[in-house]
C-alpha cells in the first residue's frame, strides 16, 4: 500500500508542477503583449494611414483608438472594404484607415 501512495504523490506534484509553469507561460505572454495608442500623439485621425509601418503587432497586443465618436468610428473590414473604403458613415477617403497585421 504504501507504494502505491507514493506514486500519486509522486503524479500529484508533477501535475502540480505542470501547472505552474503553465501559469508562468501564460504570465510571460501576457507581459509581452503591448498597448498601442492608434495614432500616437495625433490620435485616430485623418492620413493615420501609415502609422503601423515599422510596427510589429503580435497576438494579444491591444490597440487604442481615441475620438470622438459624434465625428468618428472604427469600423473592422475585410480587405475589399478597405480597399474600396466601403464603410458606414467613415473618413476612408481622407487616409483615416489602417492595416494592421499581427504575428
Amino acid at each position: 500500500m504504501a507504494k502505491g501512495s507514493g506514486t500519486a504523490s509522486c503524479s500529484a506534484r508533477a501535475i502540480i508542477a505542470l501547472m505552474v509553469v503553465s501559469v508562468l507561460v501564460l504570465q510571460s505572454y501576457h507581459v509581452q503583449a503591448s498597448t498601442y495608442i492608434v495614432g500616437d500623439s495625433l490620435k485616430w485621425a485623418f492620413n493615420v494611414v501609415d502609422w503601423p509601418k515599422g510596427k510589429h503587432f503580435k497576438a494579444g497586443d491591444v490597440l487604442v483608438f481615441n475620438y470622438n465618436p459624434s465625428f468618428h468610428n472604427v469600423v473592422v473590414v475585410d480587405s475589399g472594404g478597405y480597399n474600396s473604403c466601403k464603410t458606414p458613415a467613415g473618413h476612408c477617403e481622407g487616409n483615416m484607415k489602417i492595416a494592421v497585421t499581427a504575428v
